[in-house]
């Protein structure tokens, strides 16, 4: 079965990346000694607490028409695809290497890139007048989280 999702069912799944993120970078601030790489994994955990705010607020200023569902789909089943989809692509089932900062990072780079991926394969998936165009809020978002990430690997490797 094709799906056809809108803006809602994509920025209920951005919200659980984002809830995923935060968890991942709490559990590698719990892994590494160094304090300020603790304190700097605790601030993107919190960042990713935040992202998972805006995504909310902008999910609240949705439409009724970027609300409604794409098709009949009276037990939620489009939803759980996307859900599945993303826990497995992005932070939650993925196997992280939380050995070092650089491997940290390395892992959260991809993760953030497959999260790009992920919403922009989501973005074809959303008709333009059921919210295709503010997916790109969340792309915008997730690049920021990358050029952060990067420049903090780059200062790492001196």
């Amino acid at each position: 079965m094709m799906y056809d999702f809108n803006a809602d069912d994509i920025f209920e799944v951005a919200e659980q990346l984002e809830r995923n993120g935060a968890r991942f970078y709490r559990q590698a601030a719990e892994s590494v000694s160094d304090q300020d790489a603790k304190a700097f994994l605790q601030k993107l955990a919190a960042m990713e607490d935040d992202h998972e705010k805006t995504f909310t607020q902008m999910r609240s200023a949705l439409t009724a028409d970027e609300k409604s569902s794409t098709v009949f789909d009276p037990e939620g089943e489009s939803v759980h695809y996307l859900r599945v989809l993303a826990d497995t692509r992005v932070f939650f089932e993925k196997e992280m290497d939380t050995s070092s900062m650089e491997a940290i990072l390395k892992d959260a780079i991809t993760a953030e890139k497959d999260s790009i991926v992920f919403y922009l394969g989501m973005r074809d998936a959303v008709p333009e007048n059921m919210g295709r165009a503010r997916l790109d809020g969340i792309i915008k978002e997730e690049m920021g989280h990358i050029r952060l990430l990067s420049n903090e690997l780059k200062a790492l490797k001196g």
